[in-house]
């Protein structure tokens, strides 16, 4: 009788073994529009509704790829590939106007496990220019490349689609770009203004792998081929095998505080959660430094932190147990 019970007990045990093995892993995904003066009153109802649109089309697209055993790289290349479609965020088609009124995007991606990266910074004819600094990370000896170096890369790559500089255009970036003149003649203001920000995507696949992925049109007015934290491995993107971090916010700050690494590096070397190293990056020395801005994280069990010190962060996620939601202000 004893045998018998042996018997079914390691024929359960075996049972469940493989019901675990054949469990899908858990996947997540988080996105950010970027984050800033963000207040109800300035935003059209309708334009609030196509924001939430946005955001949940490009949660979809990244869904797509993960629900179907894709990469995590493949995920945030899709779903930043939507929000730089989208005239409503500060990348891609929606990219704000520097000093000359023209167009200068950047853009950067990193694979966690494997450590490779790639980045462009002042493209000006490329239609998504995430799409460009993975050729560059797959198709290159290089992390970045820059300018008419980017532009000649490009033109190697087939699967990058080029557009006219007026693509860019819209008549609200333009509209940004005139107040922020005027506010610079009148000596208003003395930083950047509120016309920056950027988008990006976090994700964990099934293989319990993560990337991330941020593009910015850069800051409303810029000057001189400015380049901000977007396209800097370890300021405005990073990933490793536990971690995964896209920021948006005053670049210069994050530049200084390397602040995608550093909220990594706290949990790698402090033991500090998720949600703590977030917070103690943006919320605690950005602002300490003078900097405003946040940040989408997320670790490799598939939690999700999305903090931000300023008035809205556009934001998106999907968690592990398939729950999703988009929001943009405090308290969403």
């Amino acid at each position: 009788m004893r045998l018998v019970y042996l018997v079914l007990l390691a024929g359960f045990a075996m049972s469940h073994d493989s019901v675990a093995r054949d469990k899908p892993a858990a996947t997540a995904l988080v996105i950010h529009g970027g984050a800033g003066v963000i207040s109800r009153a300035d935003i059209p109802e309708q334009d609030l509704d196509e924001i939430h649109a946005a955001l949940d089309r490009a949660l979809t697209a990244g869904e797509a790829v993960l629900s179907k055993g894709g990469t995590a790289l493949d995920a945030v290349t899709a779903a930043v590939v939507v929000l730089e479609d989208s005239p409503f965020f500060n990348a891609g088609k929606g990219a704000v106007y520097n000093a000359e009124g023209g167009h200068e995007l950047d853009a950067s991606i990193m694979e966690g496990h494997s450590r490779r990266a790639g980045a462009v910074a002042g493209v000006t004819t490329v239609r998504n220019p995430i799409q460009l600094a993975r050729e560059v990370m797959e198709h290159s000896p290089h992390v970045m490349l820059a300018g008419e170096g980017a532009e000649a890369f490009a033109d190697t790559r087939s699967s990058i689609v080029r557009v006219a500089r007026d693509y860019f255009d819209t008549p609200h970036r333009l509209q940004q770009l005139r107040k922020a003149q005027a506010e610079q003649k009148s000596a208003a203001v003395s930083g950047p203004g509120t016309y920056f920000g950027t988008v990006g995507a976090v994700a964990l696949d099934r293989h319990g792998h993560i990337a991330a992925a941020t593009s910015t049109g850069g800051m409303t007015n810029k000057r001189w081929s400015r380049v901000g934290d977007s396209p800097i491995i370890g300021a405005g993107t990073y990933a490793t095998e536990d971690c995964g971090v896209s920021g948006t916010g005053w670049g210069e700050y994050y530049i200084r505080a390397v602040a995608a690494h550093d909220i990594c590096a706290r949990m790698a070397y402090r033991g500090d959660t998720l949600a703590q190293a977030a917070d103690a990056v943006i919320n605690g020395h950005i602002p300490r430094l003078g900097g405003d801005g946040g940040a989408i994280a997320l670790d490799r069990h598939g939690n999700i932190a999305m903090p931000f010190n300023t008035g809205g962060m556009y934001r998106g996620w999907i968690k592990p147990d398939g729950s999703r939601g988009t929001a943009i202000f405090k308290g969403d």
